[in-house]
Order: C-alpha cells, then structure tokens, then sequence
C-alpha cells in the first residue's frame, strides 16, 4: 500500500500506450527540452494544464502554486520565470486562473485554513483594493468569479514588473504575458483580454482588462496552441480574439 503499485501500473499503462503510438517519443524528449511556453497556474488537481491545452510533455514549462499567486519575494516563482525566460526563451507567459478556486472561496468567505492564511493574504490584498467592484455584486458565486478575474490580472501584472521580464523587454526579447481563466463546469479557457508585450502596455492593458471584467465574455483565448508550428503563431499574439 505504501508504495502506490497502483499508480506505477498506470504509468506503466501510459508509457507503452504513448510508445505503441510514437516509438521515439521519449528519445525525442530526453534529448531536448524547448517549450514557447510558461504556464504559472493554480495547484489545483482538476485544473492540469498540459491536458487543459492539448499539448504534449516538453511543450509547456509549468509553475503552479496554490491560487496561481506571483509575488517579489517568492525565489521558486522567480526562478521559474528566469530560467523560462533566459534560459529556455519561451515566447509567452500564461497566467491561468480558474473559477471555484479553494483560495479564492476562502477569502471572500474569511475561512481560516491555517498557515496557508499567510500566503492568502496576497489575495486579501487584491479584495480590498477591489472591495466596492466586489461588493456592488449581489450573487456570492458571481463575486468569487470576479476576484479570481482580478487576481489572474493582477498576477499578470505582478509578473509584468518582474526585473526578469522586464529586462528581457528592455533586450529586445520576443515575450507576450497572458492572463486566461479556466471554467471548470465546461472545461473552457476565456481571455482575460491582457496581453503584454511591452514596459509600455503595463498600465493601459491592467486598466482596460480590469474594466473589460464587468461584462466578461466567454472569450476563446489566442490560438497559440495550434496543432502545427508553434513557435510561428507567436507573432500572431497581438491579433483580436475571435468571440466563441
């Protein structure tokens, strides 16, 4: 029982099954790994990101904590965003949130949970800057969906300031910063409608995606994840969404 035979059954179940289907699958990915992406999502076991996306391992460098948080002080994010950035040159930055997040529902409702409150407070500080949107909203599901919009935005924001992405902007780095929702009901992304590819956008992409939450939209996001030639679709980040 302690050692989970269950699960390594499985995974040995996955790896024959991925073999029989591409036999130099796994060659192909010990011998390199060069992602266009960095996922920085909430550690939430029904929100996977690779699965989210369709994408396969080595496609999607992936950084996740509880509530999808990105502060100054924590080194394990930083260093994630370094070494995404500098090392591995991924093409975008995706912040991803999902609604009926553990975090979130237990800071609108003022649970304590333990020492996890300390990390929390980051999103009690998102609530109060934001508490007269929050409150003007009546539905209490509706107001816990609000702030995780606004928090995926103020995470996209925060990872925006980062010395990090700053200066790869500074260097002339080809980067986009993205901020998406995932809608555990239907398993949909929606665009938070931020993307930043510059110092310059910072301020009037938070101000309008801030805005945009008051009528949000199911919005597909950006097609970055097109089943051919990933890395060309990052010029394309900059074109309108299409409504679904």
């Amino acid at each position: 029982m302690r050692k989970l035979a269950h699960l390594f059954e499985s995974n040995a179940n996955w790896s024959k099954k991925i073999s029989k289907v591409d036999p130099e699958f796994f060659a192909r990915l010990a011998h390199q790994q060069a992602p266009a992406y960095l996922w920085i999502g909430c550690a939430d076991s029904r929100v996977p990101a690779n699965q989210i996306v369709g994408v396969d391992p080595g496609e999607l460098f992936v950084h996740r904590n509880v509530a999808n948080v990105v502060v100054h002080s924590d080194l394990n994010c930083l260093s994630v965003v370094q070494f995404a950035v500098e090392v591995l040159e991924v093409k975008h930055i995706i912040v991803c949130g999902h609604y009926n997040c553990g975090g979130i529902t237990a800071v609108m409702n003022h649970r304590e949970l333990g020492l996890i409150d300390n990390w929390l407070s980051h999103l009690h500080d998102i609530r109060y800057q934001h508490r007269d949107r929050l409150e003007a909203i009546v539905d209490p599901q509706s107001r816990c969906d609000r702030l995780c919009e606004l928090n995926v935005i103020t995470q996209v924001s925060n990872v925006c300031r980062t010395t990090i992405v700053r200066d790869a902007w500074q260097r002339g780095q080809d980067l986009a910063v993205h901020g998406w929702i995932y809608d555990l009901s239907d398993g949909r992304l929606c665009d938070m409608k931020m993307c930043v590819t510059s110092t310059e956008e910072m301020e009037t992409a938070y101000l309008a995606a801030i805005e945009s939450t008051e009528g949000t939209d199911r919005i597909l996001p950006p097609e970055i994840f097109a089943e051919q030639d990933y890395l060309s679709a990052a010029s394309n980040t900059r074109e309108k969404t299409p409504r679904t």
